[in-house]
Protein backbone atom coordinates (compact mmCIF):
# COMPACT_ATOMS: atom_id res chain seq x y z
CA UNK A 1 0.00 0.00 0.00
CA UNK A 2 1.18 3.48 -0.89
CA UNK A 3 -0.11 5.35 2.15
CA UNK A 4 0.76 9.04 2.42
CA UNK A 5 -0.07 10.91 5.62
CA UNK A 6 1.51 14.33 4.97
CA UNK A 7 1.61 17.13 2.42
CA UNK A 8 4.86 18.76 1.28
CA UNK A 9 5.18 22.41 2.32
CA UNK A 10 8.29 24.59 2.65
CA UNK A 11 10.69 21.69 2.12
CA UNK A 12 9.12 19.43 4.78
CA UNK A 13 6.54 16.69 5.00
CA UNK A 14 3.86 17.99 7.39
CA UNK A 15 0.49 16.58 8.52
CA UNK A 16 -2.44 17.90 6.49
CA UNK A 17 -4.87 20.12 8.32
CA UNK A 18 -7.92 18.63 6.57
CA UNK A 19 -9.75 15.58 7.80
CA UNK A 20 -9.88 12.19 6.13
CA UNK A 21 -8.08 10.71 3.15
CA UNK A 22 -8.52 10.17 -0.57
CA UNK A 23 -8.38 6.47 -1.44
CA UNK A 24 -6.58 5.55 -4.65
CA UNK A 25 -8.11 2.57 -6.47
CA UNK A 26 -6.42 0.35 -9.05
CA UNK A 27 -8.85 0.45 -12.01
CA UNK A 28 -7.86 -3.05 -13.11
CA UNK A 29 -8.42 -4.84 -9.79
CA UNK A 30 -10.86 -2.33 -8.23
CA UNK A 31 -8.78 -2.62 -5.04
CA UNK A 32 -7.40 0.24 -2.96
CA UNK A 33 -3.66 0.63 -3.52
CA UNK A 34 -2.97 3.67 -1.38
CA UNK A 35 -4.24 6.97 -0.07
CA UNK A 36 -3.28 10.62 0.25
CA UNK A 37 -4.40 13.16 2.85
CA UNK A 38 -7.14 15.70 2.30
CA UNK A 39 -5.63 19.14 2.55
CA UNK A 40 -7.73 22.24 3.17
CA UNK A 41 -7.56 26.03 2.87
CA UNK A 42 -5.16 26.25 5.79
CA UNK A 43 -2.71 23.94 4.04
CA UNK A 44 -2.99 25.88 0.78
CA UNK A 45 -2.40 29.18 2.57
CA UNK A 46 0.72 27.77 4.25
CA UNK A 47 2.00 26.47 0.92
CA UNK A 48 1.37 29.79 -0.83
CA UNK A 49 3.13 31.65 1.98
CA UNK A 50 6.13 29.33 1.69
CA UNK A 51 6.24 29.83 -2.08
CA UNK A 52 5.95 33.60 -1.66
CA UNK A 53 8.81 33.72 0.85
CA UNK A 54 11.00 31.54 -1.38
CA UNK A 55 10.36 33.57 -4.52
CA UNK A 56 12.82 36.49 -4.06
CA UNK A 57 15.89 34.28 -3.71
CA UNK A 58 14.81 31.62 -6.23
CA UNK A 59 13.89 34.24 -8.84
CA UNK A 60 17.45 35.56 -8.61
CA UNK A 61 19.10 32.14 -8.78
CA UNK A 62 21.64 31.63 -11.53
CA UNK A 63 20.83 29.90 -14.79
CA UNK A 64 23.47 27.28 -13.94
CA UNK A 65 21.75 26.51 -10.62
CA UNK A 66 18.37 26.02 -12.27
CA UNK A 67 19.94 23.83 -14.95
CA UNK A 68 21.52 21.71 -12.25
CA UNK A 69 18.20 21.03 -10.58
CA UNK A 70 16.43 20.34 -13.88
CA UNK A 71 19.10 17.84 -14.93
CA UNK A 72 19.02 16.24 -11.46
CA UNK A 73 15.23 15.95 -11.73
CA UNK A 74 15.51 14.32 -15.15
CA UNK A 75 18.15 11.86 -13.91
CA UNK A 76 16.09 10.93 -10.83
CA UNK A 77 13.01 10.23 -12.95
CA UNK A 78 15.14 8.00 -15.15
CA UNK A 79 16.67 6.15 -12.22
CA UNK A 80 13.24 5.42 -10.75
CA UNK A 81 11.65 4.87 -14.13
CA UNK A 82 10.27 1.36 -13.65
CA UNK A 83 8.92 2.23 -10.21
CA UNK A 84 7.13 5.27 -11.63
CA UNK A 85 5.80 3.39 -14.67
CA UNK A 86 4.34 0.60 -12.55
CA UNK A 87 2.87 3.09 -10.08
CA UNK A 88 1.11 5.09 -12.80
CA UNK A 89 -0.13 1.91 -14.47
CA UNK A 90 -1.64 0.88 -11.14
CA UNK A 91 -3.24 4.32 -10.69
CA UNK A 92 -4.46 5.06 -14.22
CA UNK A 93 -4.56 1.69 -16.00
CA UNK A 94 -2.12 2.73 -18.74
CA UNK A 95 -0.59 -0.32 -20.52
CA UNK A 96 2.88 -0.74 -19.02
CA UNK A 97 4.89 -0.31 -22.24
CA UNK A 98 3.11 2.95 -23.03
CA UNK A 99 3.54 3.97 -19.40
CA UNK A 100 7.31 3.51 -19.66
CA UNK A 101 7.44 5.63 -22.79
CA UNK A 102 4.88 8.39 -22.17
CA UNK A 103 4.49 8.50 -18.40
CA UNK A 104 8.21 8.25 -17.59
CA UNK A 105 10.24 8.86 -20.74
CA UNK A 106 8.45 12.04 -21.76
CA UNK A 107 8.68 13.87 -18.40
CA UNK A 108 12.31 12.80 -18.09
CA UNK A 109 13.14 14.30 -21.48
CA UNK A 110 11.00 17.41 -20.89
CA UNK A 111 12.87 18.17 -17.65
CA UNK A 112 16.19 17.88 -19.43
CA UNK A 113 14.94 19.93 -22.38
CA UNK A 114 14.37 22.98 -20.19
CA UNK A 115 17.93 22.82 -18.91
CA UNK A 116 19.03 22.88 -22.55
CA UNK A 117 16.63 25.70 -23.49
CA UNK A 118 18.27 27.86 -20.81
CA UNK A 119 21.60 27.60 -22.65
CA UNK A 120 20.40 29.98 -25.34
CA UNK A 121 17.28 31.66 -24.02
CA UNK A 122 17.31 35.45 -24.49
CA UNK A 123 16.28 37.15 -21.25
CA UNK A 124 16.93 40.69 -22.48
CA UNK A 125 16.88 42.57 -25.77
CA UNK A 126 17.49 46.15 -26.90
CA UNK A 127 14.67 47.89 -28.76
CA UNK A 128 15.53 51.49 -29.70
CA UNK A 129 15.80 53.30 -26.35
CA UNK A 130 14.29 50.41 -24.37
CA UNK A 131 15.74 47.43 -22.58
CA UNK A 132 13.15 44.62 -22.76
CA UNK A 133 13.55 42.30 -19.76
CA UNK A 134 11.84 38.97 -19.10
CA UNK A 135 11.25 38.12 -15.43
CA UNK A 136 9.61 35.19 -13.57
CA UNK A 137 5.92 35.84 -13.03
CA UNK A 138 5.96 34.79 -9.35
CA UNK A 139 4.02 32.15 -7.41
CA UNK A 140 2.24 29.65 -9.65
CA UNK A 141 -0.73 27.49 -8.70
CA UNK A 142 -0.77 24.23 -10.67
CA UNK A 143 -3.81 21.97 -11.04
CA UNK A 144 -3.19 18.75 -12.96
CA UNK A 145 -5.23 15.82 -14.35
CA UNK A 146 -5.07 12.05 -13.99
CA UNK A 147 -4.63 10.83 -17.56
CA UNK A 148 -0.92 11.73 -17.99
CA UNK A 149 -0.31 12.63 -14.37
CA UNK A 150 3.47 13.02 -14.13
CA UNK A 151 3.88 14.34 -17.68
CA UNK A 152 1.29 17.05 -17.07
CA UNK A 153 2.94 17.97 -13.77
CA UNK A 154 6.43 18.17 -15.27
CA UNK A 155 5.03 20.14 -18.21
CA UNK A 156 4.31 22.88 -15.67
CA UNK A 157 6.98 22.33 -13.00
CA UNK A 158 9.99 22.20 -15.36
CA UNK A 159 9.37 25.51 -17.17
CA UNK A 160 8.38 27.16 -13.88
CA UNK A 161 11.69 26.10 -12.35
CA UNK A 162 13.54 27.26 -15.46
CA UNK A 163 11.77 30.63 -15.30
CA UNK A 164 12.59 31.17 -11.62
CA UNK A 165 9.04 30.76 -10.32
CA UNK A 166 7.91 29.06 -7.13
CA UNK A 167 4.86 26.83 -7.08
CA UNK A 168 2.04 25.01 -5.31
CA UNK A 169 0.80 21.82 -6.95
CA UNK A 170 -2.60 20.19 -6.54
CA UNK A 171 -2.57 16.76 -8.24
CA UNK A 172 -5.64 14.82 -9.38
CA UNK A 173 -7.62 12.76 -6.89
CA UNK A 174 -7.63 9.70 -9.15
CA UNK A 175 -3.85 9.48 -9.62
CA UNK A 176 -2.01 11.50 -6.94
CA UNK A 177 0.59 8.97 -5.79
CA UNK A 178 3.10 9.79 -8.53
CA UNK A 179 3.01 13.45 -7.45
CA UNK A 180 4.06 12.43 -3.95
CA UNK A 181 6.89 10.40 -5.42
CA UNK A 182 7.91 13.53 -7.34
CA UNK A 183 7.94 15.50 -4.08
CA UNK A 184 10.26 12.83 -2.66
CA UNK A 185 12.56 13.43 -5.63
CA UNK A 186 12.45 17.21 -5.17
CA UNK A 187 13.44 16.71 -1.55
CA UNK A 188 16.24 14.30 -2.47
CA UNK A 189 17.82 16.59 -5.09
CA UNK A 190 17.88 19.40 -2.53
CA UNK A 191 15.59 21.91 -4.23
CA UNK A 192 15.48 25.00 -1.96
CA UNK A 193 12.61 24.94 0.51
CA UNK A 194 9.41 26.62 -0.57
CA UNK A 195 10.16 26.45 -4.30
CA UNK A 196 7.98 23.34 -4.80
CA UNK A 197 4.97 22.64 -2.57
CA UNK A 198 2.37 19.86 -2.82
CA UNK A 199 -1.14 19.87 -1.34
CA UNK A 200 -3.60 17.10 -2.17
CA UNK A 201 -7.33 17.41 -1.71
CA UNK A 202 -10.60 18.28 -3.39
CA UNK A 203 -10.69 20.61 -6.38
CA UNK A 204 -13.61 22.64 -5.10
CA UNK A 205 -11.50 23.66 -2.09
CA UNK A 206 -7.82 23.40 -3.05
CA UNK A 207 -8.27 24.40 -6.68
CA UNK A 208 -10.61 27.28 -5.95
CA UNK A 209 -8.31 28.64 -3.24
CA UNK A 210 -5.28 28.52 -5.54
CA UNK A 211 -7.23 30.16 -8.36
CA UNK A 212 -8.66 33.00 -6.29
CA UNK A 213 -5.76 33.68 -3.92
CA UNK A 214 -4.30 37.20 -4.29
CA UNK A 215 -0.76 35.94 -3.54
CA UNK A 216 -0.86 33.52 -6.49
CA UNK A 217 0.35 35.29 -9.64
CA UNK A 218 -0.61 32.62 -12.15
CA UNK A 219 -2.70 29.47 -12.39
CA UNK A 220 -1.79 26.71 -14.83
CA UNK A 221 -4.64 24.24 -15.24
CA UNK A 222 -5.08 21.06 -17.27
CA UNK A 223 -8.41 19.26 -17.22
CA UNK A 224 -11.97 19.45 -18.49
CA UNK A 225 -13.33 22.53 -20.19
CA UNK A 226 -16.05 22.94 -17.56
CA UNK A 227 -13.47 22.91 -14.75
CA UNK A 228 -11.32 25.33 -16.73
CA UNK A 229 -14.23 27.76 -16.84
CA UNK A 230 -14.52 27.50 -13.04
CA UNK A 231 -10.80 28.20 -12.62
CA UNK A 232 -11.06 31.24 -14.88
CA UNK A 233 -14.04 32.60 -12.96
CA UNK A 234 -12.27 32.17 -9.62
CA UNK A 235 -9.13 33.83 -10.95
CA UNK A 236 -10.84 36.79 -12.62
CA UNK A 237 -11.15 39.12 -9.58
CA UNK A 238 -7.38 39.05 -8.99
CA UNK A 239 -6.55 39.52 -12.72
CA UNK A 240 -3.92 36.77 -12.56
CA UNK A 241 -2.62 34.98 -15.60
CA UNK A 242 -4.49 31.77 -16.36
CA UNK A 243 -3.27 29.13 -18.81
CA UNK A 244 -5.68 26.36 -19.70
CA UNK A 245 -5.13 23.05 -21.47
CA UNK A 246 -8.62 21.63 -21.81
CA UNK A 247 -10.66 19.15 -23.82
CA UNK A 248 -10.46 18.04 -27.40
CA UNK A 249 -12.41 16.30 -30.14
CA UNK A 250 -9.71 16.18 -32.76
CA UNK A 251 -10.13 15.18 -36.39
CA UNK A 252 -7.92 12.87 -38.39
CA UNK A 253 -8.44 13.62 -42.09
CA UNK A 254 -7.52 11.05 -44.75
CA UNK A 255 -7.31 12.62 -48.20
CA UNK A 256 -8.21 10.63 -51.30
CA UNK A 257 -4.55 10.42 -52.40
CA UNK A 258 -3.32 9.00 -49.07
CA UNK A 259 -1.94 5.55 -48.34
CA UNK A 260 -5.34 4.34 -47.15
CA UNK A 261 -4.10 1.10 -45.61
CA UNK A 262 -1.42 2.78 -43.51
CA UNK A 263 -3.57 5.77 -42.54
CA UNK A 264 -6.49 3.58 -41.42
CA UNK A 265 -4.26 1.29 -39.38
CA UNK A 266 -2.48 4.19 -37.68
CA UNK A 267 -5.85 5.86 -36.96
CA UNK A 268 -6.57 3.14 -34.40
CA UNK A 269 -3.47 4.00 -32.37
CA UNK A 270 -3.96 7.75 -32.80
CA UNK A 271 -7.33 7.35 -31.09
CA UNK A 272 -6.75 4.49 -28.65
CA UNK A 273 -3.37 5.33 -27.07
CA UNK A 274 -3.66 5.37 -23.26
CA UNK A 275 -6.98 3.54 -23.74
CA UNK A 276 -8.38 6.63 -25.45
CA UNK A 277 -7.89 8.74 -22.33
CA UNK A 278 -6.02 11.53 -24.12
CA UNK A 279 -7.19 15.11 -24.64
CA UNK A 280 -5.32 15.13 -27.97
CA UNK A 281 -6.76 11.81 -29.14
CA UNK A 282 -7.65 11.83 -32.85
CA UNK A 283 -11.13 10.49 -32.18
CA UNK A 284 -12.90 11.67 -35.37
CA UNK A 285 -11.72 9.93 -38.54
CA UNK A 286 -12.82 11.79 -41.67
CA UNK A 287 -12.42 9.79 -44.89
CA UNK A 288 -13.40 10.01 -48.58
CA UNK A 289 -16.72 8.32 -49.30
CA UNK A 290 -14.94 6.17 -51.90
CA UNK A 291 -12.55 4.82 -49.23
CA UNK A 292 -15.17 4.16 -46.55
CA UNK A 293 -15.37 0.39 -46.98
CA UNK A 294 -11.59 -0.08 -47.22
CA UNK A 295 -11.04 2.00 -44.07
CA UNK A 296 -13.65 0.02 -42.16
CA UNK A 297 -12.08 -3.26 -43.27
CA UNK A 298 -8.55 -2.23 -42.24
CA UNK A 299 -9.69 -0.93 -38.87
CA UNK A 300 -11.77 -4.03 -38.17
CA UNK A 301 -8.78 -6.24 -38.97
CA UNK A 302 -6.48 -4.13 -36.78
CA UNK A 303 -8.88 -4.28 -33.84
CA UNK A 304 -9.09 -8.06 -34.11
CA UNK A 305 -5.49 -8.05 -32.87
CA UNK A 306 -5.98 -5.21 -30.38
CA UNK A 307 -5.74 -6.84 -26.95
CA UNK A 308 -7.66 -5.60 -23.92
CA UNK A 309 -6.89 -6.62 -20.37
CA UNK A 310 -4.44 -6.30 -17.48
CA UNK A 311 -2.23 -3.30 -18.33
CA UNK A 312 0.72 -4.91 -16.53
CA UNK A 313 0.71 -7.57 -19.27
CA UNK A 314 3.37 -6.54 -21.82
CA UNK A 315 1.15 -7.60 -24.73
CA UNK A 316 -1.96 -5.63 -23.78
CA UNK A 317 -2.76 -2.55 -25.86
CA UNK A 318 -5.85 -1.27 -24.02
CA UNK A 319 -6.35 -1.10 -20.27
CA UNK A 320 -9.33 -0.01 -18.16
CA UNK A 321 -10.88 3.40 -17.74
CA UNK A 322 -9.44 5.23 -14.72
CA UNK A 323 -12.58 4.90 -12.59
CA UNK A 324 -16.07 3.44 -12.40
CA UNK A 325 -17.39 6.92 -13.16
CA UNK A 326 -15.32 7.14 -16.34
CA UNK A 327 -16.38 3.63 -17.35
CA UNK A 328 -20.02 4.63 -16.95
CA UNK A 329 -19.50 7.83 -18.94
CA UNK A 330 -17.80 6.11 -21.89
CA UNK A 331 -20.39 3.31 -21.86
CA UNK A 332 -23.11 5.96 -22.06
CA UNK A 333 -21.53 7.43 -25.18
CA UNK A 334 -21.30 4.01 -26.79
CA UNK A 335 -25.00 3.48 -26.08
CA UNK A 336 -25.83 6.89 -27.57
CA UNK A 337 -23.92 6.09 -30.77
CA UNK A 338 -25.97 2.95 -31.21
CA UNK A 339 -29.23 4.71 -30.35
CA UNK A 340 -28.57 7.59 -32.75
CA UNK A 341 -28.05 5.24 -35.69
CA UNK A 342 -24.29 5.06 -36.20
CA UNK A 343 -23.04 1.81 -37.73
CA UNK A 344 -21.29 -0.29 -35.09
CA UNK A 345 -18.11 -1.62 -36.69
CA UNK A 346 -16.47 -3.08 -33.60
CA UNK A 347 -16.97 -3.19 -29.84
CA UNK A 348 -20.21 -1.98 -28.33
CA UNK A 349 -21.79 -2.06 -24.92
CA UNK A 350 -20.71 -4.21 -21.97
CA UNK A 351 -17.41 -5.58 -20.70
CA UNK A 352 -14.80 -6.99 -23.10
CA UNK A 353 -14.95 -10.76 -23.47
CA UNK A 354 -13.25 -12.67 -20.68
CA UNK A 355 -13.20 -9.76 -18.22
CA UNK A 356 -15.47 -9.45 -15.20
CA UNK A 357 -13.43 -7.15 -12.94
CA UNK A 358 -12.04 -3.70 -13.65
CA UNK A 359 -13.38 -0.52 -15.21
CA UNK A 360 -13.13 -1.78 -18.78
CA UNK A 361 -15.07 -0.90 -21.91
CA UNK A 362 -14.85 -2.47 -25.35
CA UNK A 363 -12.68 -0.55 -27.83
CA UNK A 364 -15.42 0.68 -30.14
CA UNK A 365 -15.60 2.00 -33.69
CA UNK A 366 -18.63 3.62 -35.32
CA UNK A 367 -18.98 4.27 -39.05
CA UNK A 368 -21.46 6.50 -40.91
CA UNK A 369 -21.29 9.08 -38.13
CA UNK A 370 -22.85 12.42 -39.02
CA UNK A 371 -22.09 15.81 -37.42
CA UNK A 372 -25.34 16.01 -35.48
CA UNK A 373 -24.59 12.79 -33.54
CA UNK A 374 -23.43 13.07 -29.93
CA UNK A 375 -20.40 10.85 -30.55
CA UNK A 376 -19.22 13.26 -33.27
CA UNK A 377 -19.54 16.37 -31.12
CA UNK A 378 -18.69 15.54 -27.50
CA UNK A 379 -15.37 14.48 -25.98
CA UNK A 380 -15.72 10.83 -24.92
CA UNK A 381 -12.28 10.31 -23.35
CA UNK A 382 -12.21 6.60 -23.99
CA UNK A 383 -11.44 4.10 -26.78
CA UNK A 384 -14.21 5.18 -29.15
CA UNK A 385 -13.45 6.12 -32.78
CA UNK A 386 -15.99 7.63 -35.18
CA UNK A 387 -15.74 7.44 -38.97
CA UNK A 388 -17.40 10.08 -41.14
CA UNK A 389 -17.28 10.53 -44.92
CA UNK A 390 -16.86 13.51 -47.25
CA UNK A 391 -16.99 14.23 -50.98
CA UNK A 392 -14.65 17.21 -51.43
CA UNK A 393 -11.54 18.62 -49.75
CA UNK A 394 -13.52 21.69 -48.70
CA UNK A 395 -16.12 19.50 -47.04
CA UNK A 396 -13.42 17.54 -45.21
CA UNK A 397 -11.90 20.75 -43.82
CA UNK A 398 -15.32 22.09 -42.85
CA UNK A 399 -16.20 18.84 -41.08
CA UNK A 400 -12.86 18.78 -39.23
CA UNK A 401 -13.40 22.36 -38.03
CA UNK A 402 -17.01 21.68 -37.04
CA UNK A 403 -16.18 21.43 -33.35
CA UNK A 404 -16.13 23.71 -30.34
CA UNK A 405 -12.68 22.27 -29.61
CA UNK A 406 -9.35 22.76 -31.38
CA UNK A 407 -6.50 20.90 -29.68
CA UNK A 408 -4.98 18.50 -32.18
CA UNK A 409 -5.48 17.01 -35.62
CA UNK A 410 -4.08 14.82 -38.35
CA UNK A 411 -3.83 14.90 -42.14
CA UNK A 412 -2.88 12.04 -44.48
CA UNK A 413 -1.88 12.72 -48.10
CA UNK A 414 0.86 11.61 -50.48
CA UNK A 415 1.05 15.21 -51.73
CA UNK A 416 3.08 17.13 -49.13
CA UNK A 417 1.94 20.56 -50.37
CA UNK A 418 -1.70 19.47 -50.19
CA UNK A 419 -1.24 18.00 -46.73
CA UNK A 420 0.35 21.24 -45.51
CA UNK A 421 -2.45 23.30 -47.09
CA UNK A 422 -5.10 21.26 -45.28
CA UNK A 423 -3.10 21.34 -42.02
CA UNK A 424 -2.96 25.15 -42.21
CA UNK A 425 -6.74 25.21 -42.66
CA UNK A 426 -7.46 23.31 -39.45
CA UNK A 427 -8.36 25.55 -36.49
CA UNK A 428 -6.35 23.59 -33.97
CA UNK A 429 -3.17 23.92 -31.91
CA UNK A 430 -1.29 20.95 -33.36
CA UNK A 431 -1.52 18.92 -36.56
CA UNK A 432 0.46 15.82 -37.52
CA UNK A 433 1.02 15.05 -41.21
CA UNK A 434 1.19 11.37 -42.18
CA UNK A 435 1.67 10.36 -38.55
CA UNK A 436 4.36 12.94 -37.74
CA UNK A 437 5.83 12.19 -34.31
CA UNK A 438 5.03 14.20 -31.18
CA UNK A 439 7.72 16.83 -30.55
CA UNK A 440 8.40 17.75 -26.91
CA UNK A 441 10.05 21.01 -28.00
CA UNK A 442 7.01 22.22 -29.98
CA UNK A 443 4.24 24.25 -28.31
CA UNK A 444 1.22 22.25 -27.14
CA UNK A 445 -2.17 23.86 -26.57
CA UNK A 446 -5.49 24.63 -28.15
CA UNK A 447 -7.81 26.95 -30.02
CA UNK A 448 -11.42 27.64 -29.04
CA UNK A 449 -12.69 25.67 -26.01
CA UNK A 450 -9.48 23.64 -25.91
CA UNK A 451 -7.86 26.40 -23.89
CA UNK A 452 -5.33 29.18 -24.06
CA UNK A 453 -1.59 29.41 -23.56
CA UNK A 454 1.00 26.85 -24.60
CA UNK A 455 3.09 24.20 -22.84
CA UNK A 456 6.44 22.62 -23.77
CA UNK A 457 9.49 24.12 -25.43
CA UNK A 458 10.44 27.78 -25.32
CA UNK A 459 6.80 28.77 -25.78
CA UNK A 460 6.01 26.93 -22.55
CA UNK A 461 8.77 28.84 -20.75
CA UNK A 462 7.39 32.18 -21.96
CA UNK A 463 4.08 31.48 -20.18
CA UNK A 464 5.84 31.78 -16.82
CA UNK A 465 7.49 35.11 -17.60
CA UNK A 466 6.45 38.75 -17.35
CA UNK A 467 7.86 41.31 -19.78
CA UNK A 468 9.22 44.67 -18.59
CA UNK A 469 10.30 47.60 -20.77
CA UNK A 470 12.95 49.91 -19.32
CA UNK A 471 13.31 53.19 -21.23
CA UNK A 472 16.60 55.07 -21.09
Amino acid sequence: MHTRDCVYIDGRWVPANGEGKIEVVNPTTEQEIGSVPIGDVTDVNKAIKAARLAFPSWSESSIEERQGYLNALSAAIGERGEEIAELITSEVGTPINYSRMAMVGTPRVVSRSYAKILDSFEWEEEMRNSLIVKEPIGVVGMITPWNFPLHQIIGKVAPALAAGCTMVLKPSKEAPLNAFLLADIMDEIGLPKGVFNLVSGHGREIGETLSSHPEVDMVSFTGSTSAGVSVSRAAAPTIKRVTLELGGKSANVIMDDADIQKAAKMAVYACFNNSGQECSSLSRLIVPTSARDEVVEVISSTLDRYTVGDPMDEGVKCGPMVSARQQESVSGYIASGIAEGATLVSGGEGMPEGLSTGFFVKPTVFADVTPEMTVFREEIFGPVLTISTYETEEEAISMANDSEYGLSGGVWSEDEDRALRVARSLRTGQVSINGGAFNISAPFGGYKLSGNGRELGSHGLEEFLEVKAIQR
